[in-house]
């Protein structure tokens, strides 16, 4: 289904790019006063990180955030306030290394890893039994969502979903991030995953754990690369069990379970989106029933502002994700407080 958007791109921020930039770089938003972490650890003796915003027993909103981010992204922190406001708690899940502690393991997070977010549901709904659930993914969180979405179906109980700026095609976003001004976004993005791995090679030693430390010293010499295509292949890869980086995106990429989704889901688009191309869009034949597909235009890449006065932002994913929320949870038979 298409959904006919509401947004309207600030004038004074009136290019993707700018969105983009400032969203990522400018936006500076306080933690939401009491926000409480926990530890859960998985099946394979390592943990993931989690942290609540919300008191009671009002409706659960897990969140996903996007690549080298955590819940203290701005946009996720700004999120878990905007929800606190609506009504709704919220939990935000940090990927295996993101919340600012490195992992036992050389394993990591990636576009197709949807084990934690399976996990984590799990231990949430045998909690809270009767509390009503959704989601929310931006960008590689969006990826994750949408693939566990439709690898789960009719076994998730869910009243809602949400993912936004998703790269639903992995190799499409990879090639686009080698071209033109997304170079910048590529150049910063692979910067800090090379540092990310070469922290954790040094922390799993200092932990005296060789043998996952000599998993990533087999990588090899990582300082050459210099796109998507070389660290996916050298690095995610050989960590997680796929042959190359086409094997990887072939298998992670979202857009091919956007039919087996069964829980009513919003996917926001941006049709200028610096990290991809208009051809990653599903067209409407792919999606199943329900699908809400939102066409942006003029909102970079997890931007999305609005207002009319300069340096005075409006958030507008904080206007329309809880729009979302409250309708599909009034059709559920639920209400928000």
């Amino acid at each position: 289904m298409l959904v006919k958007t509401t947004f309207k791109s600030a004038w004074w921020l009136n290019n993707p790019h700018l969105q983009t930039i400032y969203s990522a770089l400018i936006r500076n938003t306080p933690s939401p006063l009491g926000v409480r972490r926990e530890r859960l650890i998985t099946a394979d003796n390592d943990f993931i990180d989690i942290d609540w915003f919300g008191e009671g027993d009002q409706p659960l909103i897990i969140l996903l955030h996007g690549l080298t981010g955590s819940s203290h992204s701005d946009y996720i922190k700004g999120l878990q306030q905007t929800l606190g406001l609506q009504g709704f708690r919220s939990v935000a899940l940090n990927f295996r290394g993101c919340s600012g502690e490195l992992n036992y393991s050389a394993r990591s997070y990636h576009s197709g890893e949807t084990e934690d977010i399976n996990f984590l549901y799990q231990v949430l709904r045998e909690r809270e039994p009767h509390t009503a659930f959704a989601a929310i993914g931006f960008s590689l969180g969006g990826n994750v969502l949408l693939k566990w979405l439709g690898e789960q179906g009719k076994q998730l109980s869910l009243f809602a979903a949400i993912a936004v700026s998703v790269p639903l095609e992995l190799n499409v976003c990879a090639t686009k991030l080698d071209h033109g001004f997304s170079k910048v976004y590529r150049k910063h993005l692979i910067s800090e995953l090379k540092r990310f791995i070469k922290a954790k090679q040094r922390s799993l030693e200092a932990q005296g754990n060789q043998q996952e430390a000599d998993k990533i010293e087999r990588l090899g010499d990582l300082t050459a690369i210099k796109s998507f295509w070389e660290y996916d292949h050298q690095v995610v890869a050989n960590l997680n069990g796929f042959k190359d980086a086409q094997d990887y995106y072939q298998r992670s990429s979202s857009r091919q379970f956007l039919k087996s989704i069964t829980t009513p889901t919003l996917l926001i688009q941006d049709i200028d989106d610096p990290f991809m191309t208009d051809a990653v869009i599903p067209a409407l034949e792919e999606l199943s029933s329900c699908v809400h597909l939102e066409i942006t235009k003029g909102g970079g890449h997890v931007g999305f502002i609005a207002g009319s006065i300069p340096f005075k932002p409006v958030y507008w994913l904080e206007q329309r994700i809880p729009i979302f929320l409250k309708q599909q949870l009034s059709l559920s038979g639920h209400a928000a407080e």
